[in-house]
């Protein structure tokens, strides 16, 4: 009988929460791999691209040291070949929220994803609930083609003070980095609204003029959704979740919160 195989696609710069996907992979299948690959389609501003860190030395370090079986780094070449041309574009549900805000982004998502999947050949692939859209844009490409994969999703791992773990946290400056969470705070306060049975629009209304008041600003959005569709819900349901995401300075900042 075959091994099993997990996999973890990441884009590098990697923190604790990646380590978390790395433990659950080491839970769902007898060897772990993992891949650092900072997919260019999914960038829909060049400038991000560039400024995001990349550290594939300290990188190769911590998956080894949690026990990652292998580490696979293609060249953007090996990716997308001279000539390649197919996008995989996953309808609905990665229309709303960071489709609408990052066009094009989840063509690159979905189709790299595709690609890894079709290369790596993986029994079970584990993804992070902090980009959750993402995460259930995954689901949605993988069912409707049919891939062979269980994708499993982990939590979204926290600091002390509640920020969300990311690789962007690094951009942000002292000044700022004392003022993120409350991203997570006032999604929180607006969660325990909601449940509450208080109106949803009116609630998100306030949390949005109270992060601009903590110092963020442009808000893209804070919307509260149906977790499989990722569609909008005027009260409260179960299986409902909180997406936002919002800038800080120069650095765009994403949270979510089941509810």
């Amino acid at each position: 009988m075959e091994d099993t195989l997990a996999f973890v696609p990441t884009m590098g710069a990697l923190h604790v929460g990646h380590m978390a996907l790395i433990d659950e992979a080491k839970k769902n299948a007898d060897k772990v791999a993992a891949s650092i690959f900072v997919n260019p389609t999914q960038f829909n501003d060049k400038r991000d691209l560039a400024r995001y860190p990349r550290q594939e030395n300290e990188d190769a370090r911590k998956l080894e040291e949690a026990g990652c079986d292998l580490l696979w780094a293609p060249a953007v070449g090996d990716i997308y070949p001279e000539g390649f041309s197919t996008s995989v574009h996953v309808s609905g549900i990665a229309d709303r929220w960071e489709g609408e805000h990052r066009p094009g982004h989840f063509n690159g998502v979905a189709t790299v994803v595709a690609k890894l999947f079709m290369m790596m050949r993986p029994t079970v692939a584990i993804f992070g609930e902090k980009d959750f859209q993402q995460l259930a844009v995954i689901r949605r490409m993988t069912a409707d083609l049919s891939i062979p994969v269980a994708i499993i999703g982990v939590p979204t791992v926290r600091e002390r003070d509640g920020l969300a773990m990311s690789s962007r946290n690094a951009l942000l400056s002292q000044p700022e980095r004392e003022r993120a969470p409350d991203l997570y705070r006032h999604l929180s306060e607006l969660a325990d609204s909601i449940t509450s049975g208080a109106p949803v629009m009116p609630a998100i209304d306030g949390t949005i003029s109270d992060l601009e008041r903590s110092g963020f600003g442009p808000v893209d959005y804070v919307a509260y959704v149906d977790s499989e569709t990722l569609e909008p819900m005027d009260r409260f349901r179960k299986g409902g979740r909180l997406v936002a995401a919002a800038f800080l300075g120069h650095v765009r900042l994403i949270d979510n919160l089941p509810v």
